[in-house]
């Protein structure tokens, strides 16, 4: 069995809310990754330290549920709408207790999916507590994306004859990135999974691909896994229209800190052509760009032996 001078869940007050962090290392006084999950709710700790564990040879790695997700999720988080600005504070107050807990200048920042988005703005508003910013299935202009990501399942059940699928899709196309019901989000994104756009490899549902992974997994109970479903389905719901209306690519076209874009070739959950025209355009004092040929929405997990290979060494280009 692995053994890691730190290796632990737990509690801490957040702006007054409980949320729960998982720390892995090898020895203590590493530099710190702290890993920004998608959704909002969709918290991937149970994959993450399966597949990237390596990397707590050289890097403290922290895995946060966010706000109502996961192990930090609560029945309260359903009395009221949380907003962008509430995860991007929870953000900075990471940061400022990850720097004081672990001796730290600054904390590098993995941002997947949404993630991105809270990651950006944490990286464009606190530099001076970012190493660096890793994204994967960068977020970039919402309006765009869902646009794009709709388009590839269109293309796709017409070109495999899917009627199912073609039955789920007409009618239900997104307007300025919100889709007529939650019904009609769902069943895109189910299209997208099984056509390929979610994981390139393991082509599943949504139950496929989201659950059956968490009932295997250790990181969560049957109890934790029910809380995780009710956070991930309230939030997505309640937040849709604030996360979608991200603009990056009008508002973000500086960063002041090293940024590595991870970013599968088959991605049309973030669509890779719409992140990559902001990369390309983004001044930074380092950028780096990096394919993952075999991948979707998540290399991480997809091609996990050369994401965190191909990680390690850009930031020890970026940031020694």
């Amino acid at each position: 069995m692995e053994k890691y001078e730190l290796d632990y869940s737990e509690n801490i007050v957040v702006n007054d809310d409980v949320q729960n962090i998982r720390v892995r290392a090898r020895r203590k006084g590493l530099p710190v990754i702290l890993f920004l999950h998608g959704g909002p709710g969709v918290c991937d700790r149970h994959w993450v330290l399966e597949k990237q564990s390596a990397l707590a040879e050289e890097y403290t790695m922290v895995c946060w549920d966010q706000r109502g997700s996961g192990k930090s999720y609560r029945p309260e988080i359903r009395d009221y709408i949380p907003t962008v600005e509430q995860f991007v504070d929870d953000v900075e107050f990471m940061l400022e207790y990850l720097t004081g807990k672990f001796g730290v200048e600054k904390v590098i920042l993995a941002g997947h999916s949404w993630g991105t988005l809270i990651g950006t703005l944490a990286a464009y508003r606190y530099p001076d507590k970012v190493a660096a910013y890793i994204g994967q299935g960068q977020l970039v202009n919402g309006t765009k994306n869902e646009a794009e990501s709709y388009a590839f399942c269109v293309r796709e059940a017409q070109r495999l004859n899917d009627k199912r699928g073609m039955k789920m899709l007409e009618g239900n196309a997104p307007v300025n990135g919100v889709y007529p019901t939650r019904k009609a989000m769902m069943a895109q994104r189910d299209c997208l999974c099984k056509y390929g756009g979610e994981s390139y490899k393991e082509r599943k549902g949504l139950v496929g691909s989201l659950l059956i992974p968490l009932l295997k997994s250790k990181e969560y109970n049957l109890g934790e896994i029910i809380g995780y479903a009710k956070g991930a389905l309230y939030l997505s719901d309640v937040m849709w229209k604030d996360v979608i209306g991200v603009k990056f690519d009008e508002d973000i076209k500086q960063l002041k800190v090293p940024v590595i874009i991870t970013q599968g070739r088959h991605d049309y959950n973030t669509p890779s052509s719409v992140a990559r025209e902001w990369f390309d355009a983004l001044d930074a004092p380092f950028k780096k760009w990096i394919w993952f040929e075999e991948s979707a929405h998540s290399p991480i997990k997809e091609e996990s032996e050369k994401w965190g290979r191909e990680v390690l060494a850009a930031l020890k280009e970026a940031i020694g």
